[in-house]
């Protein structure tokens, strides 16, 4: 049996297999289709303005915490994920009978609940500018509408684990030197160390 980061210590108390293979993306030469594969999706959300919520690590690790109750109880599988300073990617396939639609609204509103939460508990200054006075809420964490793309072919969940691993690193971040030097990520995993995430599976599986 294996401790679990504290990042993902939630409710249940969870058990995992932390033994990770070598499987470096560039060398990978499978080009099955993905059709028969239904619900796996690349998904964004932000914050609301595009404001830097995300940046404190608590406000990450309720992302990490959300995700591993989500896979925990059989809701998705997560296979790529990034988590920016105000922004989410991930790359995830819905299981069934569960719908987008509620996956969605649960995980936005579970993160959204305990960030305002802990701005509360931390005097954040930044709860101020999420403050929206509507006629459902007061304040908003995420913006209303998060973006799905259907991951059809192989080519393309490629490109998005490429993507989702590249941000960090863009000009407008330099969150790191290397793609796998970024902690919140699943560059890392992919570059064959170890996973410290005990939600994220290899999209290998995909083909099992």
């Amino acid at each position: 049996m294996q401790v679990l980061s504290p990042a993902c210590h939630i409710l249940t108390e969870f058990y995992y297999d932390f033994k990770c293979r070598f499987h470096p993306v560039a060398v990978l030469s499978i080009m099955a289709n993905l059709r028969h594969k239904t619900g796996l999706y690349f998904f964004t959300a932000t914050n609301l303005n595009w404001l830097p919520v995300l940046e404190s690590s608590n406000h990450k690790n309720i992302i990490i915490q959300s995700l591993c109750f989500m896979v925990e109880h059989q809701r998705i599988e997560v296979f790529g994920f990034v988590i920016m300073p105000n922004h989410i990617h991930l790359i995830l396939r819905i299981i069934e009978p569960h719908k987008k639609s509620d996956i969605q609204r649960d995980f936005l509103k579970f993160t959204a609940q305990r960030i305002h939460f802990n701005l509360i508990k931390t005097n954040d200054p930044i709860l101020d500018l999420l403050v929206v006075r509507s006629k459902d809420r007061m304040v908003q964490v995420w913006e209303r509408h998060a973006f799905w793309f259907e991951l059809d072919t192989t080519n393309t969940l490629l490109q998005k684990l490429r993507y989702i691993h590249n941000n960090p690193l863009q000009e407008k971040w330099r969150l790191a030197e290397q793609e796998e030097d970024y902690y919140y990520s699943s560059a890392a995993f992919y570059k064959g160390g170890d996973n410290e995430f005990p939600f994220l599976k290899h999209y290998e599986s995909l083909f099992d």
